[in-house]
């Protein structure tokens, strides 16, 4: 019977914890400084289109009576809710530390106060993009939103609030939320029928 001493168990923590701070030292290493506006404006795109399209659509299908795109929005703002309050809550259960608090070698280059894990900006992004891709299934959507939600994700370690862990851990919160949400709306529906 295979088990893990706590011995093993702490050298696998050690092992991944370097392995994390060796990521994020190579980016931050190797950023170049002209993209910083670049990044910042990424960073700060994450609530407002993953709150502000959703609310946009619901908005625009009052107007215009669609009920379909009624659907539609709430089935991506809900999630995106329940992610930001999930990831925001579990920041403050795991209380970890951001780099730039750790390593003197990291600077921070946008805003993040509070706990750093699990990232709370690539929470909203990958609720938002997984949400968009369920809901629409066209891969004109798919595509701009998975490559928007990692660029999301990537600003977080470039700008050097968060490290590697946060970002893979808000990004899976983020897209369980939505996965989780989507398939228990979608069975609701079907024993409503």
């Amino acid at each position: 019977m295979a088990y893990f001493s706590s011995t093993s168990l702490l050298s696998l923590m050690q092992s991944l914890h370097n392995t994390d701070i060796g990521i994020l030292k190579a980016i931050f290493e190797n950023r170049i400084p002209v993209f910083d506006p670049v990044f910042i404006f990424i960073t700060n795109s994450a609530a407002a289109i993953a709150f502000g399209v959703p609310v946009i659509l619901l908005l625009f299908s009052f107007q215009k009576k669609i009920i379909q795109l009624r659907h539609e929005a709430v089935s991506i703002l809900i999630p995106v809710a329940i992610s930001a309050i999930l990831a925001n809550m579990l920041k403050y259960v795991f209380d970890t530390p951001r780099p730039y608090e750790v390593y003197s070698f990291i600077h921070k280059l946008s805003v993040g106060g509070s706990p750093s894990f699990p990232s709370g900006h690539t929470a909203d992004a990958f609720s938002f993009a997984v949400a968009m891709i369920l809901v629409y299934r066209k891969w004109l959507i798919t595509v701009p939103v998975l490559i928007w939600a990692s660029l999301v994700g990537y600003s977080r370690m470039y700008l050097g609030v968060h490290f590697p862990s946060d970002v893979l851990g808000g990004a899976f919160i983020g897209a369980a939320c939505s996965y989780g949400y989507i398939y228990y709306a979608k069975r609701k529906y079907l024993k409503s029928q």
